[in-house]
């Protein structure tokens, strides 16, 4: 080995100095190459052979003396890759092919899918379309009396596509101008206001900073309140999503509409106080966008299982019934959407002919452009960064059904789906909603997932549930959101996306039922973006040193190429997608903005997610006046009582109420004939058959304590000579407005009846029930509760055999005695409200 102590190798080539040393015995006086060799023997390996090509090629005084050695000292070149060498090329070209598979996969398919798949989507359902032709060119007309029976069958096959929708709306410290335009971009919408109803909730009683109002009071201010019920509702208990005895929560429901042009959208308001203890304090009821979430996940959940209910549920229950004409387990889609975003007028028609073309599409979302994308430079870098994410990521991933991410700004997802002759729960299943409300959260990884990327984390619940269901993006469904344009405020978001996305990527690399095999699956494209994504910093210093080496070493093999090919590439592939997709040229002058800008998103956003994995606040993102450092609504404190959320079933909610009704009545009745009544004491009255003489507080119902069934203070007596009051069925409560709304009735006396109050020939009729407690019989209205005796997921209040609803007005056909007791009238009604047209005939 000691006679190679003289080798050295130049670009693979063996150089034998051994002559040169021989010469020049000693060194020679202010020369660089002999200095440079010398030093290279020195330091050298005892066995020689180190090569020298990066030292040569990196001086440019060097680079010519290069050529000159080989062709003098040449002893020939290297045969024989090295195992070292041989494996890291091996390593190379396979990550190299992977990497660019996955990258043109990506494209190809996100291609395929814009073109192709996107559109069928879209189209509005076939039978829709077939059955308007046909009645076009038939020329029926609705006066025609030959055709009116196969009229009706076409209006009511016409609307087998408009499913009753709810669309929620997630409300925290934003500003009047902010709610203002979200909930008229969703009245907006191009879908019947019959068939969707807003549904407000307000995370607290919260003022954002530089509000002069919170925000359940603008949201308020924003509604027509309806009449039926009190402007300043009862709160009603719940159990929310939070340690210690902030599980106990309390919400006020209100109910009314939206007005917006000629539009009149049935509209709830929650509104999130907090129980007694945190009354006074600041933020009180603030639990969080997933409590907000759980509210209606639980209750639909509730609603399908004929669960047990928490008094607000109850509360809700009524309240929608009322304004909608239709029990809530009608009700199969939910678009959730942030209260700063605004949709566009055909977004949420869109979405519902994407949920009705393919039974199998749980949820899906639309494309989230930017409304301020040139307030300053930090907006400006993320309008790219929303289209690349949109149409490449989402566009790839739905081609196999697989989108990782729903955005919680706009989103939709099935509550049930139809399967055979039954009914599946899809978000409202009970694994998903027990998962997801999770409040007793320790580790690092579930904080991660529950605290800070709640809609990530729901999405990647529907896909562990539904493997073979699908999750979808529709590219035709837009709508624009206001992103942060200070960079802190930057910061803080993507600090919580960022660990979000890591720690929801993990949970998904587990589930080993999606769609394809090994590397072909979307398993393992999972695994390669959790990979990209915790290496970012790393590669884009690596980005850098590349290029830094690229101007300094000339290319000379394919393997020096390789990175470089790859880089251009993977900087190219966008713009042309652009090209491809929506044909705006100014999108690539947006892209030469994102690319400018590689530094903070793949080295500063990452870096500082990474050193705050343990910070689970907002930070800068929602500020609200008077916020101290440090509060969460998570803080623990005291003990939950669990006997203060009383949980009963629908139907023994009724009951209570039923029986506090005819209580009431009673004191009027006796009020009425003289006998002695005090003013503002509910009726301690019992029924007929009734063993006790005073109502327990476990019977009564929300709201049924000193309160009527509108949660106003007890009511006074009528004033001597006024007769009682009639049943709403003999009053004609059918008559009112498509949309509830009250009409006027002429006043007429009604005997009371002690017995049978539905006349002779009513077999299925209790004894001693008073007049009040009979089914309003008008259009949509029915009797509201029967029909969730079924039990199980099955279809639901208004699909069970026993109560066959009418196509074309959603009712019972007849209102049929059961366990639950005899029918009663929807509750929340005013006492002194007149309905109908007249007195019956």
């Amino acid at each position: 080995m000691d006679e190679l102590s003289n080798y050295m190798v130049i670009d693979g080539n063996v150089l034998n100095l051994d002559k040169y040393f021989a010469v020049y015995k000693t060194p020679v006086a202010n020369d660089e190459l002999d200095i440079v060799l010398r030093s290279v023997r020195d330091r050298g390996l005892p066995e020689g052979g180190r090569d020298v090509t990066k030292l040569f090629f990196r001086r440019e005084s060097l680079k010519g003396s290069a050529s000159c050695l080989v062709e003098k000292f040449g002893a020939g070149s290297i045969d024989k890759t090295t195992p070292g060498c041989f494996a890291s090329d091996l390593f190379m070209y396979v990550s190299l092919t992977v990497v660019l598979g996955i990258v043109m996969s990506r494209f190809a398919m996100s291609i395929i899918f814009d073109w192709f798949m996107s559109a069928k989507l879209a189209k509005p359902p076939k039978s829709k379309l077939q059955i308007n032709s046909s009645a076009a060119s038939s020329g029926t007309t609705l006066g025609s009396g030959k055709n009116q029976s196969s009229l009706a069958t076409v209006v009511s096959n016409a609307n087998i596509h408009e499913l009753h929708t709810v669309l929620l709306v997630t409300c925290y410290s934003e500003g009047e101008s902010s709610l203002r335009t979200t909930i008229e971009s969703l009245a907006a919408t191009e879908y019947p206001d019959n068939k969707k109803l807003l549904f407000i909730i307000c995370d607290g009683i919260i003022t954002g900073s530089g509000n002069d109002r919170s925000t359940p009071e603008i949201c308020s201010s924003l509604m027509e309140l309806d009449t039926a019920f009190d402007t300043d509702p009862t709160p009603q208990s719940y159990i929310a999503v939070a340690a210690g005895s902030k599980q106990h929560n309390r919400a006020k429901v209100y109910a009314g509409y939206f007005r917006w042009k000629n539009r009149r959208v049935p509209t709830v308001l929650v509104v999130k106080c907090g129980n007694e203890e945190e009354h006074e304090k600041p933020k009180a009821g603030n639990r969080g966008k997933r409590d907000s979430q759980l509210i209606l996940m639980n209750f639909f959940s509730r609603v399908t299982y004929n669960d047990r209910m928490t008094p607000l549920d109850y509360e809700l229950f009524r309240k929608i019934q009322h304004l909608m004409h239709v029990t809530p387990d009608k009700f199969e889609i939910v678009l959730m959407v942030d209260a700063d975003t605004k949709v566009y007028p055909s977004s949420l028609r869109l979405l519902m002919n994407c949920m009705c073309n393919d039974p199998l599409i749980m949820g899906l979302c639309g494309e989230t452009k930017i409304a301020n994308k040139r307030q300053s430079w930090v907006t400006a870098i993320q309008v790219f960064e929303y289209y690349i994410s949109h149409h490449l990521g989402k566009g790839f991933e739905s081609v196999f059904g697989g989108v990782t991410c729903l955005p919680g700004c706009f989103c939709m997802y099935r509550l049930k789906a139809r399967k055979g002759d039954d009914w599946v729960p899809i978000i409202t299943k009970p694994e998903i909603v027990q998962e997801y409300s999770q409040n007793i959260v320790e580790t690092l990884h579930q904080k991660n997932l529950l605290l800070l990327g709640e809609d990530r984390f729901l999405t990647t619940l529907m896909l562990r549930n539904f493997p073979n269901r699908k999750m979808m993006f529709m590219p035709q469904a837009i709508c624009k959101t206001v992103v942060p344009d200070e960079f802190n405020v930057l910061l803080s978001q993507r600090r919580r996306w960022i660990n979000s996305t890591i720690h929801n990527l993990l949970e998904l690399v587990l589930v080993r039922n999606l769609c394809g095999t090994f590397c072909f699956s979307m398993q393992f494209v999972i695994f390669m973006e959790l990979i990209g994504t915790v290496v970012l910093p790393v590669a884009m210093i690596l980005t850098v040193v590349l290029i830094v080496n690229l101007s300094v070493i000339p290319i000379t093999n394919l393997v020096q190429a390789a990175p470089l090919i790859l880089l251009v590439f993977v900087l190219t592939m966008p713009a042309i997608l652009i090209l491809l997709t929506t044909r705006k040229l100014i999108y690539v002058a947006w892209m030469m903005v994102y690319l400018l800008a590689l530094p903070v998103w793949n080295f500063i956003l990452p870096l500082y997610a990474y050193w705050h994995f343990d910070d689970f606040s907002w930070g800068e993102t929602r500020k609200v006046a008077g916020e101290a450092k440090g509060e969460a609504h998570g803080n623990a404190d005291g003990v939950f009582e669990s006997s203060r959320v009383p949980l009963k079933r629908w139907d023994e909610y009724e009951k209570a109420r039923v029986r506090q009704v005819k209580r009431v009545e009673r004191a009027e009745r006796q009020r009425a004939q003289g006998s002695p009544y005090l003013r503002g004491t509910p009726s301690l009255y019992t029924d007929g058959g009734d063993a006790k003489s005073v109502m327990s507080p476990g019977e009564l119902g929300p709201q049924q304590y000193p309160f009527d069934y509108n949660g106003r203070q007890a009511m006074t007596p009528p004033l001597a000579g006024n007769s009682p009051r009639p049943s709403m069925m003999m009053m004609g409560g059918g008559g009112g407005s498509p949309m509830g709304t009250p009409q006027r009735s002429t006043s007429f006396h009604q005997p009371h009846h002690p017995m049978n109050s539905w006349g002779p020939g009513s077999p299925n009729m209790r004894p001693h029930m008073p007049m009040t407690s009979g089914p309003i019989s008008g259009p949509g209205q029915g009797y509201p509760g029967s029909p969730l005796m079924r039990p199980g997921p099955g279809p639901g209040p208004m699909n069970s055999p026993s109560m066959r609803p009418n196509q074309a007005l959603d009712v019972p056909l007849s209102p049929p005695m059961g366990p639950q007791g005899p029918p009663v009238s929807p509750g929340g009604m005013r006492r002194n409200r007149s309905f109908g047209a007249g007195p019956p005939t």
